[in-house]
């Protein structure tokens, strides 16, 4: 794993509140109120994961009525929380989206998002949207904060990433699409595509 590029990993799921009760259970360490996405339906909480990277559980927000498009990640989908994707850091988003296009792979076009935070403060970041060429999420989407402050640099609460691998029945094509984005991961061979991680020790179910 490239650590220096691991911005965060998404942990979706159907229900947030229950999620978050879990996760707080098995580390040990309760994760906090990251805000609402207004118009997606969605709201998130974070944990810290050590560094400058951390962990967003993202599920529906039921203060807001429902969203015109599906929510992100899938999470209209699931049946229960799981580990969707995960997203690196570049410093240059058009540069990273274009030397990977010429490596055979396209990591999706860019677009502006935000939130509020809980008292009030506005992040605003850039992202390429997660789609269907990433392999079942095992090849990472790009951030820019800009000049919001990281969530991790926040004084989040902290569960340590001790590690973070993958299964994918076609390890080499994933890692082609790695190497593109210049970022690293063991993909390990598997029946099902899927993100292995663990806090403390303790694997993410």
């Amino acid at each position: 794993m490239t650590e220096e590029l691991l911005d965060h990993l998404v942990y979706a799921t159907p229900d947030l509140d229950g999620t978050v009760r879990e996760v707080a259970a098995m580390t040990g360490v309760r994760p906090v109120e990251g805000g609402r996405h207004v118009g997606r339906g969605t709201r998130n909480y974070l944990l810290g994961l050590g560094g400058r990277r951390y962990l967003e559980i993202v599920g529906p927000d039921p203060g807001q009525p429902e969203p015109e498009l599906a929510r992100p990640f899938g999470i209209d989908g699931l049946a229960a929380a799981r580990l969707v994707t995960w997203a690196v850091r570049s410093a240059d988003l058009e540069e990273t989206v274009a030397a990977a296009r010429r490596s055979g792979y396209d990591p999706g076009e860019i677009s502006p998002l935000s939130r509020r935070t809980p008292d009030g403060e506005l992040l605003e970041w850039r992202l390429t949207w997660p789609h269907e060429g990433n392999r079942d999420g095992l090849v990472p989407f790009l951030i820019d904060w800009g000049s919001t402050v990281h969530p991790a640099d926040r004084g989040l609460p902290v569960a340590e990433l001790t590690s973070f691998t993958a299964l994918h029945p076609d390890p080499r094509a994933v890692a082609a699409d790695l190497a593109a984005l210049g970022v690293e991961l063991r993909v390990r061979a598997g029946t099902r595509a899927g993100l292995v991680a663990e806090l403390g020790g303790v694997r993410l179910p």
